[in-house]
């Protein structure tokens, strides 16, 4: 009897949520994993996170918790949704002319869907500990890259900060692995993107946008009522609160512990203000973002800008993401965006679902059993690897250039009369005309799996419908009307017309 062929091994850089899910994934149908990453262990408190912060709040929306709902584990999902807090839409703080603070809520999604606020920490805990448990899947944690040779299918990985790590030279000891494929998942900095470069021909673009971040805290509320869960928060758990400042903007999503985590973004100009005088801190919030003091002691304030980092934002394009049948990057090591969109971690567990998806489709192709660890070729996966490139390049493209364009809606668009106007006529064809499929480009991107290429073609073709509509309803009768005019008014007439199409063209079309 011939004995069984051996599972082919896929070796994940980076533990994070992502590279996590991925493994999880592989584990799922059979392969053997091994998990690489750089820090400690990330269920250890004391391990650093990337870039040096605690951040842990990250928005949930439909393609994270799809890719997590065909992971294969029946736990994983409802253990991720118990610790979450649904946020219904965004809260506007500001001051109204004679002085008065004031709330505006925003919903975003005329049919009550909802976005969750989830613990990053905790998500990613749970997706560790389930891999643990998995006999086909090994961590190696304090280990980095160092070299790769995608042809040979062979990698190298220094073994950091541990005891014995070191050679008698007194340098990093390395070690060689190989494998059948390699998913990096090791964040915009990725150092398997960095070894494809020398074997793809990778169109690679960087760009950092003239905004840094920095994190606050607001704290749980004193002595909350044991009858009363919600008022451990201070203020409304159940949205996204955005103070806007056109050029700036301070923002807090709520935790489960009933704190609220903070960002600041504003110019570099600002930040480097700020900080030869950081003690004018609070009088900055109150002149544009009022009522932060109240909720951040003002001491706190300056003492939270002084010792949290100044952050860049990073956003990265980049194409292929795979190289032949044994390199692929998902994530942030493939497209990092701006958080605007709060789709930087939906896309890239949704990456991991689309690469499984045609990896399954392939191994069905070669007569396999899709999800079966030993029936894909080197030349299907090869195939299933370039498709998922084609197909994905478009999507990370789309969401990364919307996730720019969401920091001018969220800083100053808000406060607009004209964005709350295109929002309801929007929502109401969504409500009213439910036969054209009418939805806003927010809902189709945060509540469906619809391509994010998709998203932008059908968004854009319903602002042409909508300038069109307009014609008919408005401007022909303008138009119409020029006529009763004499000929000594009617080019201007003309003109206030094609000004106001132009216009509206521009709107509808954002």
């Amino acid at each position: 009897m011939a004995a069984d062929p051996k599972p082919q091994k896929v070796v994940v850089v980076g533990a994070g949520p992502v590279g996590s899910l991925a493994a999880l994934y592989a584990a799922q149908r059979g392969y053997d994993v091994e998990i690489y990453e750089l820090r400690n262990d990330l269920r250890d408190p004391s391990t650093t996170p990337l870039n040096f912060t605690k951040s842990i709040n990250l928005a949930l929306s439909e393609r994270g918790i799809n890719a997590m709902r065909n992971a294969g584990d029946h736990h994983l999902l409802d253990h991720v949704m118990a610790a979450t807090i649904p946020m219904r839409g965004r809260m506007i703080h500001g001051k109204a002319p004679n002085g008065d603070l004031f709330e505006q809520a925003q919903d975003y999604d005329i049919h009550g869907r909802t976005i969750y606020a989830v613990d990053r920490g905790g998500l990613n805990k749970r997706l560790l500990d389930i891999l643990e448990r998995m006999p086909n899947v090994t961590f190696y944690f304090n280990h980095k890259l160092s070299g790769a040779d995608f042809r040979s299918c062979k990698a190298w990985f220094e073994v950091q900060s541990r005891e014995g790590s070191t050679t008698s030279t007194g340098r990093a000891k390395e070690i060689e692995v190989g494998f059948d494929l390699m998913i990096g998942a090791d964040g915009a900095h990725s150092a398997v993107r960095y070894h494809m470069m020398k074997f793809v021909r990778m169109d690679y673009r960087q760009e950092y946008i003239d905004t840094l971040w920095c994190e606050f805290q607001i704290q749980p509320a004193e002595n909350p009522s044991s009858k009363e869960p919600m008022s451990r928060f201070r203020i409304s758990p159940n949205h996204l609160h955005i103070w806007p400042g056109k050029e700036f903007m301070f923002i807090a999503i709520p935790s489960d512990d009933g704190s609220f985590t903070c960002t600041l973004f504003a110019p570099s100009l600002v930040f480097e203000s700020l900080g030869t005088t950081p003690e004018r801190v609070p009088t900055f919030f109150d002149h544009h973002f009022p009522g932060v003091t109240s909720l951040i002691d003002p001491a706190q304030l300056v003492a939270q800008f002084r010792r949290n980092p100044h952050l860049p934002l990073i956003s990265i394009k980049c194409k292929p993401y795979h190289y032949s049948s044994s390199a692929v990057i998902l994530g942030d090591a493939a497209h990092a965006m701006v958080p605007f969109y709060g789709q930087g971690m939906n896309a890239g567990l949704e990456d991991v679902r689309i690469l499984f998806g045609i990896l399954d489709k392939y191994e069905r192709m070669d007569g396999g059993e899709a999800g079966s660890a030993t029936g894909l070729s080197a030349a299907r996966r090869s195939s299933a690897l370039a498709e998922y490139s084609a197909m994905r390049v478009a999507d990370a493209h789309a969401i990364n250039d919307l996730a720019l364009q969401n920091y001018v809606e969220m800083r100053a668009s808000v406060l607009s009369p004209l964005y709350r106007l295109r929002k309801f006529l929007e929502e109401s064809m969504s409500v009213y005309f439910p036969r054209l499929g009418w939805q806003t480009r927010y809902a189709r991107v945060s509540f469906g799996n619809e391509r994010y290429s998709e998203v932008v073609a059908r968004t854009d073709y319903q602002g042409r419908m909508l300038v069109r509509g307009f014609m008919g309803v408005v401007a022909f009768p303008l138009v119409t009307g020029v006529a009763l005019f004499n000929m000594k008014y009617r080019r201007t007439v003309q003109n206030e017309v094609r000004d106001l199409l132009r216009w509206l063209s521009r709107f509808i079309g954002r």
